[in-house]
């Protein structure tokens, strides 16, 4: 009885629809139907839940209307930001014309600003609107013309080394500093 009445509320809130990709709990995946008792959701790796809608709980609907995916791109200390947030934008503008993504795009990739003064370097934030499911691919494309540009333009992507002092160099000066990245 707990599992029907959850049921119907479940359905008159519209809280998902066949087809929609949910997480509630410990389970996540694909709407592929529903009774009055239970919700099939398909996992993106393959297995199959029914879950009784009275073990449900709070669910997140995350294919309905729109999705903001935000990240972070660390460039090195001595990087002029606001070129590089130029950058940012004309790639992102491109990619929100561009006709394999153009559907998706509800407000294209730009810059939000300085997240943080990083171990390895100026950490920025980024940020992109799109329908649900489109930021994935675009996200991809977006790196790889990003690296390039930032290549071209001489905008340095850092990556950890270490630094270890008092080690003999080879040319026989003691405590000079001996880098090695991984």
């Amino acid at each position: 009885v707990k599992d029907v009445i959850s049921g119907v509320f479940y359905l008159l809130d519209d809280a998902f629809r066949v087809g929609e990709y949910i997480s509630s709990g410990s389970y996540r995946g694909t709407v592929e139907s529903f009774s009055l008792r239970s919700v099939k959701l398909r996992h993106h790796r393959g297995p199959l839940f029914t879950i009784p809608f009275g073990e449900l709980g709070a669910v997140q609907n995350q294919s309905r209307d729109w999705v903001t995916d935000k990240f972070n791109i660390t460039v090195g200390y001595d990087t002029d930001i606001e070129f590089a947030r130029k950058l940012i934008k004309r790639i992102g503008l491109e990619l929100a014309e561009d006709p394999e993504f153009k559907n998706w795009v509800i407000e294209p990739i730009k810059m939000q600003g300085v997240q943080e003064f990083g171990e390895y370097g100026i950490v920025l934030r980024v940020k992109v609107t799109t329908r649900p499911g489109g930021a994935f691919a675009m996200k991809g494309r977006f790196f790889l013309r990003l690296r390039q540009a930032f290549k071209e333009q001489g905008i340095e992507l850092p990556f950890p080394t270490v630094h270890v002092e008092g080690l003999q160099s080879p040319h026989g000066a003691e405590n000079a500093p001996l880098q090695i990245t991984p």
